[in-house]
């Protein structure tokens, strides 16, 4: 049987007690929501962000592969009218203003030609310099006809043998082969990092060279031959008359002869040949002496030596390997060593006896 329960007695409500729970509810629900949001627990620590890795400095930028087509460049009798690039290559010692005056009245379109100039660090060659740059300067802002494709000036790396360059020191037999063997050296150097891949002809014309007729390169370039070579000539005061005059000066241009294979066959290996020496007659035919007053100026002939004064190469020899051996090559050396070397990789030489330039007389 059920007992009746007593009387009831009813706890009059704390209000501070609901509000103090009422906030700890608030709080248990906002930390709960706010951590229940987050990815990471509330304790992770965040890794550090990573800069993007530079570029290494020695890598830089790749640039663009470049091709060439050998094939397409042209080496034609009409060099104007196939728009032929030539390289024009002087090794200089001493600057000769005749020299550039005669270089800049060239009718060859000059936006064909690349200039490309080697000097050596010596007085003479500072100063040959600055001239050289003065000059570069004046006519690469004058008229547009005048302005040339681009200009290449390079410094000898090595020491030249002679300390005087006056012509009596130049041409002393017992310096020929010292001075040529680095003739070689600055010809090679300035060759080598010049040579373009669109390049159809090589113009070498040495500083001293003050006067040539203004077509020269498209007159020996129509001969269409792989190496062509006018005869040089020095322009003089006879002293016996007081008249001007004209006497040869490039010696290096010729036959050979069986006198001079004979000297060459009883030659110790480092041993050269000279030529235009009375200690060492070589009989070898000589260019400068086939010269005919009123013949045929473009009459060729063969040649088995050439001279560097003023010649033109195309292109394909120097690229076939033909240089200028600084060592006796067949007991030969430099320019002459050269056409020995071209003949050897099936190229040859040509002459113009009647065809002249003028070296400078001093």
């Amino acid at each position: 049987m059920a007992r009746p329960l007593g009387p009831v007695r009813l706890r009059r409500t704390n209000y501070l007690t609901l509000a103090i729970g009422a906030v700890l509810c608030i709080f248990i629900i906002y930390f709960l929501s706010h951590t229940g949001s987050s990815s990471q627990p509330a304790n992770a620590t965040r890794a550090p962000s990573r800069k993007p890795a530079a570029k290494s400095s020695l890598i830089g930028e790749r640039p663009p592969v470049r091709r060439f087509n050998l094939n397409n460049v042209t080496i034609t009798p009409d060099p104007i009218g196939n728009r032929e690039a030539v390289l024009l290559l002087t090794p200089m010692a001493r600057f000769y203003q005749e020299y550039w005056d005669n270089l800049v009245k060239l009718q060859y379109p000059h936006d064909l030609i690349t200039l490309g100039f080697i000097l050596p660090k010596t007085k003479e060659g500072n100063a040959a310099t600055t001239a050289l740059q003065a000059q570069i300067t004046k006519t690469q802002k004058g008229p547009a006809k005048d302005r040339f494709r681009g200009v290449i000036i390079e410094r000898q790396d090595f020491d030249p043998p002679l300390s005087s360059q006056d012509e009596s020191e130049r041409h002393k037999m017992e310096n020929q082969k010292a001075r040529r063997a680095s003739m070689s050296r600055a010809r090679n150097s300035l060759l080598f990092t010049t040579l373009g891949a669109d390049t159809s002809w090589v113009l070498w014309l040495d500083s001293d060279i003050v006067e040539t007729p203004h077509t020269l390169i498209q007159d020996l370039a129509a001969h269409d031959k792989p190496i062509i070579v006018p005869n040089c000539y020095q322009r003089f005061t006879d002293p016996a008359t007081g008249k001007a005059a004209e006497r040869p000066y490039d010696f290096n241009s010729w036959q050979d002869s069986p006198t001079a294979q004979e000297i060459a066959a009883k030659m110790q290996p480092d041993d050269i040949i000279l030529e235009g020496y009375s200690e060492m007659a070589t009989y070898r035919s000589l260019m400068t002496y086939m010269y005919e007053a009123g013949g045929e100026k473009m009459m060729e002939v063969n040649l088995d030596g050439v001279g560097g004064t003023a010649l033109l190469v195309r292109a394909d020899v120097h690229r076939d390997g033909a240089m200028f051996p600084p060592f006796p090559f067949y007991h030969l050396i430099e320019t002459e060593g050269f056409a020995k070397m071209a003949r050897r990789l099936g190229w040859h030489a040509t002459g113009l006896p009647n065809y002249k330039v003028y070296h400078y007389n001093e």
